[in-house]
């Protein structure tokens, strides 16, 4: 079962065919690849732009998103985490995209092994999907040699988890990332 809790998750050669997908999906957006497949959202956490996303690439390849709001479910009256995945489970979905404030959120729910999960933004720590799509729109803006290239990451980074994500990732892509920011607002280093 795969899982994107991280960027890590995936080897070199899955991230170099996952940036050759989108490309291609770039140019000619693959009829009904996800038919039949149902997609859960879970969003613990206000977002505008990544579930919407999801929710439009989901549908326009053709499968069913059910959106699920925990603020209108049983984790109002308690319910854990795990026991809220267990029951969404229960309806047997291809996949489940969660976003939380808790950093390990998504690799709990990945640990129980019922469906695969994707990390739509967790605690200050991780969006690898953001980090990709980054990587993405670099790749192409450089024309694939991203290699060497300096990219400059400025904000409140050490509560950023698109800012993580991405130091990761691109440093590992062979980036020089810059972190500029106050001193309250720059990570640890290590």
């Amino acid at each position: 079962m795969q899982h994107l809790v991280d960027t890590s998750n995936f080897s070199d050669t899955q991230i170099q065919q996952l940036l050759h997908d989108a490309k291609t999906f770039k140019k000619q957006r693959p009829s009904q690849l996800l038919r039949d497949k149902l997609l859960i959202t879970l969003f613990f956490e206000a977002s505008t732009r990544t579930r919407s996303s999801f929710e439009v690439a989901a549908k326009r390849l053709g499968a069913a998103v059910v959106h699920l709001d925990p603020g209108k479910s049983s984790t109002k009256k308690g319910e854990s985490l795990e026991d809220t995945f267990a029951n969404l489970c229960a309806m047997e979905p291809d996949g489940v995209i969660i976003r939380h404030s808790e950093n390990d959120a998504p690799e709990i729910l990945a640990n129980m092994q019922m469906t695969s999960v994707i990390n739509a933004g967790a605690g200050n720590y991780a969006h690898p999907t953001q980090a990709l799509l980054d990587l993405f729109t670099m790749v192409e803006h450089f024309n694939g040699d991203i290699q060497g290239k300096t990219i400059a990451i400025v904000g409140d980074i050490v509560s950023s988890r698109v800012a993580s994500s991405g130091i990761r990732l691109l440093t590992r892509m062979g980036m020089h990332v810059i972190l500029v920011a106050p001193k309250p607002f720059m990570p640890d280093s290590d």
